[in-house]
């Protein structure tokens, strides 16, 4: 069923590549679907009416149940290294309708998850439950607001109908709009399955698509492989910024747009320490606060691996190029790193003792179990006493380093404040207030405190808004806090 609603603006460039990357989908009926949450703000920018979006027509669509004008629901086909080991994969529970064309000029996937089965579903259901689809809804808008790049949430609504899992729950569908859905796992999936044309028609989409500067460079494949290190390099530092750990770096979660995606047993550190993991599965560690920057190399060596054949006829060449294009990484990793941490100082300018001040204090972090983000929200507002770590004789020996490497530099201390309240976040979605506000949403159908929560979380740099309630870690426990892939 087709509705024509107002504002809907749907190509489907990705549907004209070869039949290989994508299935056609014939749409599910739910039960009884309702809005949950509705982006507004987000819904404008698309170019979308959100009363109409509101309208039971527009919900059938939220739902994946009909279609506005032009859709055409696929499902992507990739595949992916999860934990290292190599497999097919695809859109197992999600539908692309299209690319929204925005009034900007801009292209949009829109992205029905929990929408049904797919034939890449396996022995899944295609289902969604409706706490991790506020869970993403909820973390991505904060990613959007700390200035991370980040596919984005449009709306949740729920279908009626239940979802098994270790208990009977809601199901729901997210809406999520995404600069694409391209992965790594897609390059991989082409390679592996394909022909050299296919992946050749992947990566002249992908050019054309992300990164058109590249189509008049001598090796343009070359230049997306250089392109792509350049974006995850910076994504993956804005990440360690702001103590955020993705939880499942798989290839299939690397968007080759240079966004975050997929939200499942994602969090944000507490207290500072490096070896940090939430996620139920990572048992190992893998994928570790610590580890995130070398993972995202090993996942770049993954997509330099399917574009040799493009890069160079002669293999010994191709290779050599698409090595010497990986050994950047860690130095345009460590560049976007250090700069960010200047800031968050309110360090404008360069000197040889930053990278050793910086460790000093992440050190003395680690050690007294300080919280990561409160310690530098401290350090903007000259908050620095009555804590173990602030009354230690090794930190107030680093507060004077500090205080004489800012007055080596041009800015004024009004200046360097500044500079801290823009790369310091006030709020961050505290682990404890995401599962409480869930909780509520899910167990009491009170929706007030989510709608709380994401407001406070869209301006994460307010420092006239100082509000304790969402600033206060959790208390200590003798269980750590886990996260779950949300199916």
């Amino acid at each position: 069923m087709e509705k024509n609603d107002s504002g809907w603006n749907l190509e489907n460039s990705y549907a004209k590549l070869p039949g290989l990357f994508y299935t056609p989908l014939k749409l599910e009926t739910v039960s009884d679907p309702k809005l949950v949450i509705l982006n507004q703000l987000l819904a404008e920018n698309l170019g979308l009416d959100a009363e109409a979006l509101r309208s039971q027509a527009g919900i059938d669509i939220l739902a994946g149940q009909a279609l506005p004008a032009n859709a055409k629901p696929i499902a992507q086909a990739y595949a992916g290294h999860q934990f290292g080991y190599f497999t097919m994969l695809g859109d197992g529970r999600a539908m692309l309708i299209g690319e929204q064309l925005t009034p900007a000029g801009e292209r949009f996937d829109i992205q029905l998850k929990g929408s049904g089965k797919t034939p890449y579903s396996r022995s899944g259901d295609g289902k969604a439950a409706l706490g991790p689809m506020l869970r993403e809804y909820l973390i991505s808008e904060a990613m959007h607001y700390l200035g991370i790049p980040t596919s984005r949430s449009l709306a949740v609504v729920t279908t009626g109908d239940p979802v098994y899992r270790e208990k009977i729950l809601p199901g729901a569908v997210l809406t999520r709009v995404a600069a694409s859905h391209i992965r790594v796992g897609t390059f991989e999936y082409a390679a592996q399955w394909g022909t050299t044309a296919d992946v050749k028609a992947l990566a002249d989409y992908t050019i054309n698509r992300h990164f058109p500067g590249l189509l008049s460079e001598p090796n343009p494949y070359l230049g997306l492989l250089d392109a792509v290190i350049k974006a995850q390099a910076a994504l993956i530092a804005k990440w360690q910024l702001v103590g955020f750990i993705h939880g499942v770096m798989n290839t299939d979660n690397v968007a080759i747009s240079g966004e975050t995606i997929d939200y499942g047993p994602c969090a944000f550190m507490d207290h500072y320490d490096p070896t940090t993991v939430f996620s139920s599965i990572d048992l190992q560690g893998r994928y570790a606060y610590r580890n995130q920057p070398n993972i995202g190399l090993w996942n770049l060596a993954r997509l330099a691996e399917t574009l040799i054949p493009l890069v160079d006829d002669n293999q010994q060449q191709a290779l050599k190029l698409v090595e010497d294009s990986l050994r950047n990484f860690p130095s345009l990793y460590q560049a976007d790193w250090l700069q960010g941490m200047r800031l968050k100082l309110g360090i404008a300018d360069q000197e040889p003792e930053d990278e050793r001040l910086i460790a000093d204090l992440l050190g003395l972090m680690k050690q007294y179990q300080a919280d990561y983000t409160n310690t530098f929200v401290d350090l903007t507002l000259d908050r620095t006493q009555s804590s173990e770590l602030y009354e230690s004789d090794a930190f107030k020996d680093w507060l004077d380093r500090w205080q004489a490497r800012r007055e080596r530099q041009e800015q004024t201390d009004h200046d360097s404040k500044q500079l801290m309240k823009q790369a310091n976040p006030v709020v961050i979605p505290r682990n404890h207030q995401v599962e409480k506000v869930l909780q509520a949403a899910t167990d009491q159908d009170d929706l007030k405190p989510l709608q709380q929560l994401v407001a406070v979380l869209q301006a994460p740099y307010d420092y006239n808004a100082l509000n304790q309630e969402f600033m206060t870690p959790p208390e200590p426990s003798n269980s750590p806090y886990k996260t779950y892939c949300g199916t």
